[in-house]
């Protein structure tokens, strides 16, 4: 078990105006996975400082950054900032693995339900 640097972009959204994705907009999560590329909820809590997100895009209004949070069964990015946007949920992110390819729902602060995919895993 190990924290790892999961880098997600925008996959191919052809509703919301992105057919061919975009790779200028997305995430970078240090996310505390076990071996088999799931989260962990246990090394979560030892770690939760350092279990941070950046959501990056080329408008400086949609760049915020926080942290990766846990309540309940559900998995949240918080954002620190009033001005970041509210909690963005991640669609059944515990059932999910974090590994090179995959695809992950995120709702977005503005009601949109975009796909992204996994473009990069480090361990941290």
């Amino acid at each position: 078990m190990s924290l790892t640097r999961v880098v997600m972009r925008l996959g191919r959204n052809p509703d919301a105006g992105f057919p061919d994705g975009d790779d200028e907009q997305g995430y970078v999560v240090v996310a505390p996975l076990d071996g088999d590329g799931r989260l962990d909820v246990e090394l979560w809590r030892a770690n939760k400082a350092k279990c941070t997100v950046d959501r990056f895009s080329p408008d400086p209004d949609e760049k915020a950054d926080g942290w990766l949070t846990h309540r309940g069964s559900h998995w949240f990015f918080h954002y620190d900032e009033e001005g970041e946007g509210p909690d963005e949920p991640v669609y059944r992110l515990g059932d999910h693995t974090l590994r090179m390819g995959d695809y992950l729902t995120i709702h977005e602060a503005d009601g949109d339900d975009l796909t992204y995919k996994i473009t990069e895993t480090t361990p941290v």
